[in-house]
C-alpha cells in the first residue's frame, strides 16, 4: 500500500473557517505549506534543481568559451 497524494483543495481551516487552499490566515498558510511541501522561497524542489543545473551549464559555457 502506497501513500495517497493529499490535497488541501477541500480542507477547511479550524481557525478561520475558510478554505485552506486560499491561505486566509497563518494557520491556513502553514497547513497549505505542509501539504504541498514547498521548498526554499516557496519554490518546488524540482524547480530549484532545474535552476542549479541551468546555472552550472551557463558557468561551463562561460569557462569553455574563454
Amino acid at each position: 500500500m502506497g501513500k495517497a497524494a493529499m490535497s488541501c483543495e477541500h480542507l477547511i481551516c479550524a481557525a478561520c473557517a475558510g478554505p485552506v487552499v486560499e491561505g486566509r490566515c497563518p494557520a491556513c498558510r502553514a497547513a497549505r505549506e505542509k501539504v504541498h511541501h514547498h521548498g526554499f522561497l516557496g519554490l518546488s524542489p524540482v524547480l530549484l534543481v532545474l535552476v542549479v543545473v541551468l546555472l552550472l551549464a551557463l558557468a561551463a559555457l562561460k569557462v569553455y568559451s574563454s
